[in-house]
């Protein structure tokens, strides 16, 4: 098994820290909609200004010049909305570091690969676990200028990361792409200027415990009655005291519900953000609080009852249940999804081939899930597989990052344990000792069916391999030997099998009444057709004869 790299143990994943609910808002009147439009538009350039102070300040950041911005903004809006907005900055810059710390992860294993297969000969073959040359001369040529290209890239970015520099946009950077495009998207100009603008506002606001209901500056009360602590500029617009507007809309937040109006009759604290579908023309609030992780279960606790294997793809989870010894049970299951489309549409195909996997798993009474702990962060890269697009398009398109947090989140609630696995070879090893002897003249077994096995075995500490065939003679029956096996710890294993009563050949029923006499004449042609041959011992008057 050399070369092969070591496996890591299964783990139990940790339930979710934190639960986001949304609803409408309703029947909204244009009032409603005129403050909110100027809200978001003030509390937004206040957040961009903010985010250009804070980028500026850079690796010199500190406690002081935080709480300078903090006042400048509550001057303009309040204290709470500030520590909103601040609070949010922060965040996305963090953000933007973590994903410039992964740009330069992804330009150095690029140039690594560039460098082996130029140090190659021209058209000399690759192994299993190292690429080989470039095809041709010219391609050769093409990649070393863009080893250069990459080496100055990754110069710049290295530069920008030691002095603390990093490129945000408000408002993503794909929807300011867009506007050199409008032809290709089907926008007209007012079209993407108005989902710009939407993109940039800001009305969120942190909650406070303590306070009343959850949260001073957006409060949603139990009977669903929402009113917004406006800025100080905005105050003349207020319809109730305190300088706040009540909203015509009622929420109710049909999913989890009770747990929300626990926490604002407790006056626990619950952040609210509303943000408009400008697509829709709808208004939403989304309420969001922390709770305490779930505690996991040992993980030989969850795999008691058995576990069911699950392999993601580009199109669909492929599943199967394994019993407690590692073998499979029943037939596999496959729960489709299609990832073409908007956001919105990949992200409810998800949640729909999950709630399908949840609803098959407790009808199957299993405890745990097996998944693969999938990272393709390295694998991504356009020198890792050179001329394969449309396998670097497939691994891009796998949502194993947003799978995985719905899947362990709708678990949660479940009651079913989520078991991370590591995916080294589960699909090669899989496809190598299960797929043929799982698959019939009726069914067909896929491989990635039999990459669920493995993975369900790796949770439950088994070995992918099945056993190896003993010899012929050794083998329960003479037809072949058995496919689901039992542990080398189970009583009577390799005890001999059970004494079946009545006679030991085929040609006499079980019930068949033993004598020494023929049952036939001695002729073949008289024998009838509703009588049974059977090779007795002559009588002794037969043989003076």
């Amino acid at each position: 098994m050399g070369g092969l790299r070591e496996v890591t143990a299964p783990f139990v994943v940790l339930g979710p820290s934190g639960v986001a609910v949304r609803d409408r808002l309703k029947h909204l009147t244009v009032e409603d909609e005129k403050v909110l439009r100027l809200v978001g538009a003030h509390l937004g350039s206040l957040a961009s200004k903010d985010l250009k102070a804070r980028c500026r300040d850079g690796l010199g950041h500190c406690a002081d010049t935080w709480a300078a911005r903090k006042r400048e903004l509550t001057a303009l809006s309040s204290s709470r909305w500030a520590g909103s907005i601040t609070k949010a900055t922060h965040d996305q810059w963090a953000l933007a570091r973590r994903g410039q710390a992964a740009h330069v992860r992804s330009l150095e294993a690029g140039i690594a690969t560039i460098r082996h297969r130029l140090s190659l000969p021209v058209g000399e073959k690759g192994t299993k676990h190292a690429p080989g040359g470039y095809r041709s001369a010219r391609e050769w040529f093409s990649k070393s200028r863009r080893l250069h290209v990459l080496e100055d890239r990754l110069n710049r970015v290295r530069a920008e990361r030691d002095s603390g520099v990093v490129h945000v946009v408000r408002g993503g950077r794909r929807l300011l792409g867009t506007r050199h495009h409008l032809d290709q998207a089907q926008l007209t100009e007012v079209q993407w200027r108005t989902r710009w603008e939407a993109g940039r506002w800001f009305l969120a606001a942190d909650g406070e415990s303590g306070k009343r209901f959850g949260n001073e500056t957006i409060r949603i009360t139990p009977d669903g009655e929402v009113s917004i602590r406006l800025p100080a500029p905005l105050a003349g617009l207020a319809n109730a005291g305190h300088g706040r507007y009540v909203l015509a809309a009622k929420v109710s937040f049909p999913h989890r519900g009770q747990g929300w109006a626990d926490r604002v009759e407790a006056n626990r604290a619950v952040a609210y953000r509303i943000h408009h579908d400008v697509q829709r023309g709808r208004w939403y609030v989304t309420a969001s609080w922390q709770i305490p992780p779930t505690k996991t279960v040992p993980i030989e606790a969850a795999l008691a009852h058995g576990v069911i294997g699950v392999d993601t793809n580009a199109d669909h989870l492929a599943a199967w249940r394994l019993d407690p010894h590692g073998n499979p049970v029943g037939r596999p299951r496959r729960f489709g999804y299609d990832l073409s489309g908007s956001a919105d549409h990949r992200d409810a195909q998800v949640r729909h081939a999950l709630s399908r996997l949840l609803n098959w798993a407790k009808s199957c009474r299993a405890a745990a899930i097996a998944v693969e702990d999938l990272d393709f962060t390295a694998d991504k890269t356009r020198e890792k597989h050179g001329r394969r697009r449309r396998f670097r398009q497939l691994i891009s398109g796998m949502p194993t990052g947003r799978l995985r947090a719905r899947l362990t989140s709708m678990a949660d609630q479940s009651g079913i344990s989520i078991i991370a696995v590591d995916p080294a070879y589960t699909s090669k090893w899989g496809a190598q000792h299960w797929q043929k002897p799982l698959s019939t003249p009726t069914r067909k077994t896929s491989r990635h069916d039999a990459a669920s096995i493995a993975i369900g075995r790796r949770a439950q500490g088994h070995p992918i391999r099945r056993r190896p065939t003993p010899p012929r003679a050794h083998q329960s029956d003479v037809h072949g030997h058995r496919t689901i096996q039992a542990r080398p710890d189970t009583p009577g294993r390799e005890g001999p099998r059970p004494r079946i009563p009545g006679p030991r050949t085929r040609s006499v029923p079980p019930d068949a009444v033993r004598t020494r006499a023929t049952r036939a004449s001695t002729t073949v042609r008289d024998v009838r057709s509703d009588q049974e041959w059977v090779q007795d011992s002559l009588l002794l008057t037969e043989q003076e004869r």
